[in-house]
């Protein structure tokens, strides 16, 4: 993989700094014993200015992705098999994904998977496009086979928060809409004041249905490593061929829509991130952006 660009520093630390499992305990943000009790592990317990942090970054995410032109929407958290082949979960993803048997439907990944469904069987007027959607969900995973450090506190878990954004265009654009895109999600990082950088994915790191990937990553001061936040990606016209997402041309020429989406942003790791590399021997800083979301300026 290669790393295209990078951007802020990484701070350092005081003597005492802790990884953030132990800052959720120290300051009672986040509970993930109880979370074992009420559902098992990889399910936490917000709790105070821990969920007041949790819902400042939704709001701060989606008002972001208004301000740069994403329609909000507020999708279903379960789909159906047809929904899932449409995006490419299925077949493929079984195992990773929750199935609610009795109804056969599926616990949502990513509401990539809902927003994107929106446009089956749909053709869009050439006028209409771009199309620009952001969605805020939970998003299930079992995230089997994984173990060892990289799961530990907030690094993997089966249930958490995101912001996506998903967009829909003609084939001639869709490669400027990349970018576009990864630029966006770039000032969402900038804004959190975070170390980052953005890696261009290799053909064998990238899933089978995507054309071009680039992943965020934030750099964890206290656990010493990158994390990753964010993947936005280009399917070209994989999903839209399932999906039948289609647009009229100027000629009354039907035609293959690109799709592409990507994370704006995955919370778990950036709440890490920023209790990580933000704390300090009197508290936890908030970056100044979110203030207005927190209403208080540190943890402490």
């Amino acid at each position: 993989n290669l790393v295209e660009r990078s951007g802020g520093e990484n701070p350092t630390l005081h003597d005492g700094a802790m990884p953030h499992w132990d800052l959720a305990k120290k300051y009672d943000l986040i509970d993930f014993e109880l979370g074992v009790k009420i559902a098992g592990a990889g399910f936490p317990v917000y709790k105070g200015k821990g969920s007041r942090l949790q819902r400042a970054l939704i709001n701060f995410f989606l008002d972001s992705a208004r301000d740069a032109g994403f329609v909000e929407v507020q999708p279903p958290y379960v789909v159906n098999a047809a929904s899932g082949f449409g995006t490419g979960q299925l077949p493929d993803k079984e195992g990773q994904m929750y199935h609610v048997g009795l109804d056969d439907l599926y616990l949502i990944p990513t509401a990539e998977v809902p927003v994107t469904n929106i446009y089956r069987d749909v053709i869009l007027e050439e006028e209409d496009l771009p199309v620009k959607n952001t969605a805020y969900s939970a998003c299930f995973r079992r995230e089997a086979g994984s173990y060892g450090k990289d799961v530990r506190g907030l690094n993997r878990l089966h249930q958490f928060d995101k912001v996506e954004i998903v967009c829909i265009d003609k084939p001639e654009n869709s490669y400027a809409r990349l970018e576009e895109m990864v630029n966006y999600v770039q000032t969402l990082v900038e804004k959190l004041e975070l170390p980052w950088r953005i890696l261009r994915l290799c053909g064998g790191d990238m899933g089978f249905t995507s054309a071009l990937t680039f992943d965020f990553e934030v750099y964890s001061a206290a656990q010493k490593r990158w994390l990753e936040v964010s993947s936005v990606s280009n399917f070209e016209d994989y999903q839209a061929n399932r999906l039948k997402c289609r647009f009229r041309d100027e000629n009354r020429k039907i035609n293959l829509c690109h799709t592409l989406n990507g994370s704006a942003l995955a919370l778990p790791r950036i709440v890490a991130a920023l209790l990580e590399n933000h704390q300090t021997p009197d508290g936890i800083r908030i970056p100044k952006a979110l203030v207005p979301y927190t209403g208080f300026d540190i943890i402490d």
